[in-house]
Order: C-alpha cells, then sequence, then structure tokens
C-alpha cells in the first residue's frame, strides 16, 4: 500500500509545476517557459467557469443529498434481515451494479430512457401517455445522473457501514429489548450512534470530491442539447486542455479542484470536532 501511493501519488505530486508554465513535452519540465499564475487567471475569467462551476456543484450536492443516506439506510435494513441466506442474497444482488462499467450503465440508461425505442415510453404510449425525450432534456439530466450513481453503487457503499454495525456490542440490543425498545427504536438508539463515527468520517472525505463529478458517466450522458447542465470541469479539462494539447492549463484546472477540495475538507473536519467527533486527523 505504501509503495503504491509512493510511485502513483506522491511521486507524480511534482508534476504540478507545469501548471506554472508553457509546457512543452519536447524540451521538458525543466526548460519550459515560466508564465506564474496566467493558466489560472484565464480559468477564472473564461467565461465558462462560473457554468462549470454550478454544474459541478450541483451534481455533487444532489449525490450528497439523496445518494449518500441511502448506503446507510440500506445497511439498517439488510441488519434487519433474520435469514442469512436471504441476507447474502440480497447482498449479492445490490452489490453486483458496482462491477458494471460506466459504459453498460449509460447503454442501459438509453434502453430504457430512448424516446424512440426505451422501454419507459413505450410503457408511457402503451398507457395513453405521451412519449417524453428523457435523455435531451437539460431537467432531468441531473436527476438521471444521481439516479445512476444511486443504482450502481448504493449497495457496494453498504460494505462499510455494515461492517460498523458488526462492531456494535449485542448487549446493547439486549437490554433495550428487555425495556420494550422495538426494532425501529434499537435502530434509532442504538446502531445509529454506534456507526455515527464512520457516517462522519465518509462524510468529510465525500464532502472532499465536491469538485470531482467522475468523467465517464458525464461524458457518455452528454449530448448537445443538456451541454449547458453537463459541462463541468473534468470535461472541460478534456475538451479544453488534453483535447487540444493544453497540459498546462488543463493541469491548472485539476490544482484548482485540488485545492478546493483539500480546504473542504480541513473545513468539514474542523467542524466536526467542534460539534464533538473524532474526525479525519
Amino acid at each position: 500500500m505504501l509503495v503504491y501511493f509512493a510511485v502513483f501519488k506522491y511521486v507524480p505530486i511534482w508534476g504540478i509545476l507545469i501548471s506554472f508554465q508553457n509546457y512543452s513535452p519536447y524540451i521538458g519540465f525543466w526548460q519550459s517557459e515560466w508564465v506564474g499564475l496566467e493558466h489560472f487567471q484565464r480559468l477564472f475569467s473564461t467565461p465558462d467557469f462560473l457554468l462549470l462551476l454550478r454544474n459541478t456543484l450541483a451534481i455533487n450536492v444532489l449525490n450528497l443529498v439523496f445518494f449518500f443516506p441511502l448506503p446507510i439506510l440500506l445497511s439498517l435494513m439488510l441488519n434487519e434481515l433474520r435469514s442469512s441466506i436471504y441476507k447474502r442474497i440480497v447482498q449479492s444482488i445490490v452489490y453486483l451494479p458496482h462491477f458494471l462499467s460506466w459504459v453498460i450503465i449509460v447503454g442501459i440508461s438509453f434502453l430504457m430512457l430512448s424516446q424512440s425505442e426505451g422501454i419507459v415510453n413505450k410503457l408511457l404510449e402503451a398507457l395513453g401517455f405521451d412519449k417524453f425525450d428523457f435523455l435531451t432534456n437539460p431537467d432531468w439530466f441531473w436527476g438521471i445522473l444521481t439516479a445512476q450513481a444511486i443504482w450502481k453503487d448504493a449497495g457496494w457503499g453498504t460494505i462499510l457501514f455494515l461492517a460498523a454495525i458488526a462492531s456494535v456490542d449485542p448487549q446493547l440490543y439486549e437490554a433495550a429489548r428487555m425495556d420494550g425498545a422495538g426494532r425501529f427504536r434499537q435502530a434509532w438508539h442504538i446502531t445509529l450512534p454506534g456507526i455515527r463515527s464512520v457516517i462522519v468520517i465518509l462524510l468529510i472525505l465525500r464532502i472532499g470530491h465536491m469538485m470531482d463529478v467522475g468523467f465517464e458517466q458525464v461524458y457518455l450522458m452528454m449530448n448537445g442539447a443538456v451541454s449547458e447542465v453537463a459541462d463541468v470541469f473534468d470535461t472541460y479539462v478534456y475538451r479544453s486542455g488534453i483535447s487540444q494539447g493544453q497540459f498546462s492549463y488543463s493541469t491548472a484546472v485539476g490544482l484548482f479542484k485540488s485545492v478546493i477540495g483539500l480546504l473542504l475538507v480541513i473545513g468539514a473536519n474542523y467542524l466536526a470536532k467542534r460539534l464533538g467527533e473524532d474526525g479525519v486527523y
């Protein structure tokens, strides 16, 4: 683990130097012209900056509000299953979507939501309703992304929470049952407080990724009709930086995202400690 992080995470950090250069791969890092904060000034002055920031934050806020609590709820529900065989079957089913690539997830979404051949629109037509174009309607784009993320990774997110639930002292449940507490009260007063530290740590880490949406999902779902709500920093880096060979500019955008993520983690960790939690560090 230490070797992995050293080789693939820490050693490449020095590459952020090119965000302060007009980097040319032909003359290398140390020979390229230094331009200071020019690329950052360009990023902040571009007309697309506020649009990119809005889309990135909006998608992540939706994931934080609707996706983050679901693995917790799903873990509580799985924990209440008394049949171990049935519990394992359900766990396997909800884990499976995590192993599908975003290409397959988006392909399934197109099969479901396409206006001409989609199953949902065929069902609406059979019920006497007009067909609706989900995939080119900007009002639906953020919701579809959130639904895809929930379906793909909500089950996988239960692994940590189920492990945390397993560490809760069983004697607490026995005492609660003797006092007449039902399953709901046991979950509310024992299980949730028992895994609160894990929830807080994962929440802090999730807040640190507020500037990361995920390139593959957005890029595959993106089309001209929804570009105004779909364009995020990741797709902007690919389009304006990598595709056009502007390596220094794309690195500057990535460094900006990383700095904001670090500040968010520090702020969330400080707030958690002020509220009496352990935090990440």
